[in-house]
């Protein structure tokens, strides 16, 4: 493990400093906007860097005390304890140094675009489908995040064949950024008589929240049509046109919406899914560049890799990627247990950005 970056640190508490002294002499509303941004960035990072460097000094005069202290054993006992407990408390903010200084992802802090579709399986896929969307669902729930559904359609022994939601939440990208890719589950379908394992799969998308500032898509490259809902609705299915839909003619790529009476909400919804894919879609092809020289797999959002299993004979859940299994499939399904295989994928992919960074000599932050 090679050492923190001094000479970048005290450039980042400089730099806090400077921004603190900034924003008490009263500059225009834009500097302090931009200046308030900044500092709310640096401060988690310079409040661990100086309570490491606090605890070091400690350890130091801690150190230096049981060795005066040598000859009184009782005193180089409690000297011993007292260096043990800071040597544990470096380590910690050491480590927490480390996370800081990872180059941030912008979007983390943006709720997601949510899209799970029924793949291989026929209606045991989209059953499966529900069961996936089901658990984000509770996620979203248990962490204080509001569910919006954008479009859907239903499978026709239930489930989904697709369905889009927004998810809307301080965070929900952070967490939620690793479940794209293929989900697979093994069970015994319930129309299965002879008690036969069959093995389906649902494609799982996670895209950020995108506003009108991070990408600008020109009208002129849009087609929009509107037409008749379809499904359940009564006469206002059979009457309004109130379904949008839009394609983005540079990209083909195309957007519908049809839940809401609203065109003008229909629309509106559209153009919220229609930024994120096209977001997305050029993200993925800057960092394409990087792929082949960059080792760290867990967040690659390989929509086509089959990334988990979930073993309903065995209760097991295996996340590939990581090789992970938790045999607390129920807990997972229910969204209560999925923290844990998020947490998990966390960890792997921050440990991996470190020994990245460590290996190209920190660099910029």
């Amino acid at each position: 493990m090679t050492a923190l970056p001094d000479a970048r640190l005290d450039q980042l508490l400089a730099r806090h400093a400077e921004i603190e002294h900034a924003l008490s002499a009263n500059p225009d509303a834009e500097t302090y906007v931009r200046l308030s941004r900044e500092f709310a960035e640096l401060s988690p990072l310079t409040d661990s860097v100086k309570a490491l460097r606090s605890a070091e000094r400690q350890l130091t005069d801690a150190r230096t005390l049981a060795a005066e202290a040598a000859g009184d054993k009782e005193m180089a006992a409690l000297a011993e304890e007292e260096v043990a407990s800071l040597e544990e408390q470096v380590e910690t903010l050491t480590h927490a140094v480390r996370l800081a200084l990872l180059p941030k992802d912008a979007m983390d802090e943006r709720g997601v675009i949510l899209e799970v579709r029924a793949g291989t399986g026929g209606d045991e896929a989209a059953l499966f489908a529900g069961d996936l969307f089901r658990m984000y669902e509770r996620f979203a729930g248990l962490n204080g995040w509001s569910v919006e559904v954008l479009s859907l359609t239903e499978g026709t022994a239930g489930g989904f064949k697709e369905i889009v939601a927004a998810l809307h939440g301080s965070g929900a990208y952070a967490k939620l950024k690793f479940e794209s890719g293929v989900h697979r589950v093994q069970r015994v379908p319930e129309t299965e008589g002879s008690g036969r394992i069959h093995t389906s799969a649902a494609t799982v998308a996670v895209l950020p929240e995108v506003e009108d500032v991070d990408i600008a898509i020109n009208e002129s490259d849009l087609r929009i049509d509107v037409f008749r809902a379809s499904g359940a609705g009564g006469q206002h299915v059979n009457k309004t046109e109130s379904a949008v839909r839009i394609t983005h003619l540079p990209t083909g790529t195309v957007v519908a919406v049809q839940d809401e009476r609203s065109q003008h909400k229909n629309k509106a919804r559209a153009m919220g899914m229609l930024r994120a894919r096209i977001y997305e879609a050029e993200r993925e092809k800057r960092d394409s560049a990087r792929a082949s020289e960059r080792k760290v797999q867990v967040g690659s959002g390989d929509r086509s890799e089959r990334i988990r299993t979930y073993n309903f004979p065995q209760g097991r859940v295996t996340d590939h990627r990581i090789g992970l299994t938790l045999h607390k499939l129920p807990e997972i399904l229910s969204g209560e247990g999925l923290g844990e295989l998020v947490d998990a994928l966390t960890t792997e992919y921050q440990a991996a950005l470190l020994a990245e960074a460590e290996n190209a000599g920190w660099g910029e932050r």
